[in-house]
C-alpha cells in the first residue's frame, strides 16, 4: 500500500470517468451513499472542492441542507487497486450561471465535449443545486495489493 501525494490524488480522482460516492447523514442519522458525476475545483479559493449537483429535493440535497457534513469515496476496482476517501462540508451555489458551467463540464467529462453543453443545459434547472466541498480531510491510497 502507497500513500498518494496531493497531486497524485487529484490525477487519481480525475482518471477516466471514476463516480464519486458520496455520503451523507439523514434526519434520523443513518447513513446515505449515491453515486455523483463530480470533478475537481483546483482553484477555489482557499483550497481543492469537489464539486457536483444534485436535485434539491433529493435525499442527497434534503441531507446536506440539513447537515452539510460529508464523505465522499472515489476507488479503482481493478488491480492494483487504490482509493480516495474526501472529507468536508458542502455549500449550495445558487447562481445559475455557475451551474450551468460546472454541468456542462461534468457532462463533457462523462459523456465526452459534444455531448457537454446538452447535458449541461439538462442538468442547469430550476431544482438542481451545484455543490461545493471543500476538502477538509484525505485519505489516499493506491496499489493496495502490492
Amino acid at each position: 500500500m502507497e500513500h498518494m501525494s496531493e497531486p497524485e490524488w487529484h490525477e487519481f480522482v480525475l482518471a477516466g470517468t471514476r463516480t464519486a460516492k458520496v455520503a451523507t447523514v439523514r434526519a434520523d442519522g443513518r447513513p446515505h451513499v449515491a453515486p455523483v458525476w463530480f470533478t475537481l475545483d483546483t482553484h477555489a479559493p482557499g483550497g481543492t472542492e469537489v464539486v457536483f449537483s444534485t436535485g434539491e429535493k433529493s435525499v442527497k440535497g434534503r441531507n446536506l441542507a440539513r447537515d452539510p457534513r460529508v464523505s465522499i469515496c472515489v476507488d479503482d476496482q481493478e488491480p492494483p487497486f487504490g482509493f480516495v476517501i474526501l472529507t468536508g462540508e458542502a455549500v449550495f451555489d445558487r447562481d445559475p450561471d455557475a451551474l450551468l458551467t460546472w454541468a456542462t463540464r461534468l457532462g463533457s467529462r462523462y459523456m465526452g465535449e459534444e455531448a457537454g453543453a446538452e447535458f449541461g443545459r439538462r442538468n442547469a434547472v430550476p431544482g438542481e443545486l451545484l455543490v461545493r466541498v471543500r476538502v477538509a480531510g484525505v485519505v489516499a491510497e493506491r496499489d493496495l495489493t502490492g
